[in-house]
């Protein structure tokens, strides 16, 4: 077995001890195991004066593997609750009667930099990243980082790097005093070794990380910041418990000294490890690895190519949005309108919010000149002629579209991606229709704003697996995660969405306040509530959007009469700063009190009596009957095959519609409830208020047969 610490004692008595688990260095107990007793033969070698601990090429450790975290763990004795922190990091690292130095490069992450934060001394190159990220997974740092980083930096700025698990560079960590030193990769190990020499010599300081007070505010100023840290935390996410708890072990070292606060950190991480909250958090983490393993296309290990020049044709506000996102990302981008008009009208938009990006300090790094040559405004297909990708978002009809691809395929070279964003049209019959079937797909920006993480790419049968891994690498290099899905028939992941907006104007329109809604949502854990989320989306554009969803899906939609009533009367959202919300100068929403007499124009009074009873839902209930609707829209496409796996639903609930993730994502978060609950609420909802709320046949067999979603055999062959 090859051991996780490789050792090497050099004749300047130095002895370097090597995390060696690539390749990221991660923790697990056996490399724990390992370099404790590394260290302690070192420790015992006449010939070591002092020790170097480093990770191997150039990685210090990223951390213990996030598998580690939540599952069910066992009563622990108080040994073995202390094991890690205080027998190994604490008594034989930190307590070591010979100096330790780290020697930091890449990542130390985690428990990586908890060892580091331990050891005596920190060298670090410039290029480093440290942190700890552990609150991304509903835990707190378990080796002690709640304890040593508050004295090694201060109590402000550990608390900022902790609860909002920032990463710092080395150079940054030097200013903090992270870190004691900065050098270049190459003498990195060369500066450590006499660093540590130094200090086994008296040359420079011998500091116990756990004991130092000097960079610790006064105890009734530190009392304060943790007051105010604490009001903060549950001001912006009151369902958060970790980050309570977190703080209250950095108090309680604080208070009853160092060693006690070790102590109730490991308390404090075995009783998170088993929170709902960690379980959802580890659960999102590794569902956005799972939506790169597409089938078919993996194995082929095919390397992306890259795209230089991007084409969008028609498509309005949505495709100014997605113009912007390219021309930031460094792409060419060319806007073909059908007229000088249309034209003209779409580049100022693209203009006006690449100004807008750059005014808000959003875009540092750009000059805006710079930004604004990449852009170029087109009638004619000339330029086209060395375009790599185009997204169509123009064609009404399903003729107009495929005359669209036919004249791209004359004038496109033949390696150049064609996609389009449109529900409306099955990708597959305009593939079928044309030559270049083998590189078209589809691909959607996800609503309510292009800006979030989240992209949709529609696989058809004849897609080659070369443009998925073309287009997984471009909705990458977008800063967006790129989801796959089989061909839709109408259904799309932007579907989940445009539903849980539908449910929400259907209680509205029945009597249930707008701004009860909103508030139920945000108490749940969502950024925006439904009808913040239409303002930000534009009115104009939703109506637009739910208006194909409805053509598409005739049976289980539902027409809304609010939104045209509000566009009567020039009510268009956060662009106006006139919709559900009014909005002064600075962007701030306020509730419109005018929105209440369109809603009574929009009300079907046959139905008041019935639906008075809606007025008196509880946010629980509110919650329940706005999303079971955007679930039974994720079945559909489980049931269908149109997603590779339901986890990838999860992933696109929490990037695209601002789904708590520490809820585990739409599908995760239902089967808490059991399907058999959501199957009677929802068979109950549609005989009152019909087939809106009629459960898909995925739900039933699942209700029947008392299985999760997650496990549901009702799976329909996958289209990918």
């Amino acid at each position: 077995m090859v051991g996780k610490t490789a050792v090497d004692v050099g004749a300047d008595g130095v002895a370097v001890v090597a995390i060696n688990n690539p390749p990221l260095n991660l923790l697990s107990s056996a490399v724990m195991l390992d370099l404790k007793m590394s260290i302690e033969g070192a420790l015992l070698r006449d010939d070591v004066k002092a020790i170097v601990v480093t990770g191997l090429k150039g990685k210090f450790s990223a951390g213990f593997d996030v598998t580690a975290f939540g599952g069910m763990q066992g009563k622990k004795t108080k040994k073995e609750l202390g094991f890690m922190s205080i027998e190994i990091v604490t008594d034989t690292l930190e307590g070591a009667r010979k100096p330790l130095v780290a020697a930091i490069d890449g990542p130390a992450f985690g428990g990586g930099l908890e060892i580091a934060l331990a050891c005596h001394a920190r060298i670090s190159t410039s290029t480093a990243q440290l942190g700890l990220p552990e609150l991304q997974y509903g835990i707190l740092p378990g080796l002690g980082g709640t304890q040593r980083l508050p004295r090694l930096v201060g109590l402000t700025n550990a608390l900022e790097m902790i609860l909002m698990s920032k990463r710092v560079s080395g150079e940054e960590a030097r200013s903090l005093t992270l870190v004691d030193a900065i050098a270049p990769a190459d003498k990195l190990l060369g500066v450590a070794r006499q660093w540590a020499l130094d200090i086994s010599e008296f040359r420079r300081p011998w500091i116990i990380s756990l004991y130092k007070i000097d960079k610790l505010e006064p105890f009734i100023e530190a009392k304060a910041i943790l007051k105010s840290a604490r009001l903060e935390v549950q001001r912006e996410n009151p369902n958060l418990v970790h980050q309570l708890v977190c703080i209250d072990v950095i108090e309680h070292g604080i208070v009853s000294g160092p060693r006690n606060g070790l102590w109730k950190e490991a308390e404090a991480l075995q009783e998170l490890r088993q929170s709902s909250i960690c379980k959802s958090l580890v659960h999102v983490f590794f569902a956005q690895r799972l939506v790169f393993k597409i089938p078919g296309v993996n194995e082929k290990k095919l390397l992306p190519r890259k795209f230089n020049k991007v084409a969008l044709i028609g498509g309005g506000a949505m495709s100014s949005e997605v113009a912007k996102l390219l021309v930031l990302s460094n792409y060419q981008v060319i806007l073909k309108e059908k007229d000088e008009k249309s034209l003209q009208e779409q580049i100022d938009r693209v203009k006006g919010k690449l100004q807008n990006h750059v005014k808000n300090g959003k875009a540092d790094q750009y000059r805006p000149e710079k930004v604004f040559s990449l852009l170029k405004g087109v009638l004619d297909y000339d330029d086209f002629k060395d375009v790599e990708l185009v997204i169509e978002a123009e064609a009404e009809s399903l003729s107009s579209q495929l005359e669209i691809f036919a004249d791209l395929e004359k004038i496109c070279p033949p390696h150049c991606i064609f996609t389009s964003n449109s529900l409306t049209f099955s990708s597959k019959l305009i593939g079928e229709k044309t030559k270049c079937h083998d590189r078209m797909a589809g691909i959607n920006f996800f609503c309510p704003s292009p800006d979030l993480p989240l992209v949709e790419i529609v696989r058809m049968s004849t897609t080659s697996p070369q443009v998925i891994v073309d287009l997984m690498d471009f909705g990458k290099k977008m800063r967006k995660t790129p989801i796959v899905v089989g061909d839709l028939e109408g259904h799309s992941i932007n579907s989940l969405l445009i539903k849980y907006l539908h449910a929400a104007i259907f209680l509205a329109e029945r009597g249930v306040d707008v701004y009860l809604i909103d508030q139920a949502f945000t108490s749940f854990g969502m950024l925006l509530g439904p009808f913040r989320t239409i303002d930000m989306l534009g009115l104009q554009v939703f109506e637009a959007i739910g208006r194909r969803w409805v053509e598409n899906l005739r049976g289980s939609s539902y027409r809304i009469k609010l939104i045209s009533i509000l566009r009567q009367h020039d009510y268009e959202g956060e662009s106006n700063a006139k919709g559900f919300y009014k909005y002064d100068n600075c962007g701030t929403a306020t509730p419109n009190d005018e929105i209440k007499k369109y809603l009574q124009k929009a009300g079907n009074t046959s139905y008041m009596t019935i639906e008075s009873k809606l007025t008196k839902l509880s946010n629980d209930e509110i919650v329940e009957m706005i999303l079971f609707p955007a679930l039974n829209e994720a079945c559909q496409l489980i049931s269908k095959g149109t997603v590779t796996r339901p986890s990838d639903l999860d992933v696109a609930s929490v990037l695209g519609m601002g789904f708590p993730a520490y809820r585990g994502g739409i599908i995760y978060w239902s089967d808490t409830f059991g399907s058999a609950y959501v199957h009677s609420n929802m068979e109950n909802w549609s005989k009152v208020h019909g087939e809106f709320f009629k459960p898909c046949s995925y739900i039933t067999e699942c209700a029947a047969k008392g299985v999760s979603f997650v496990n549901g055999t009702n799976h329909g062959k996958s289209r990918l």
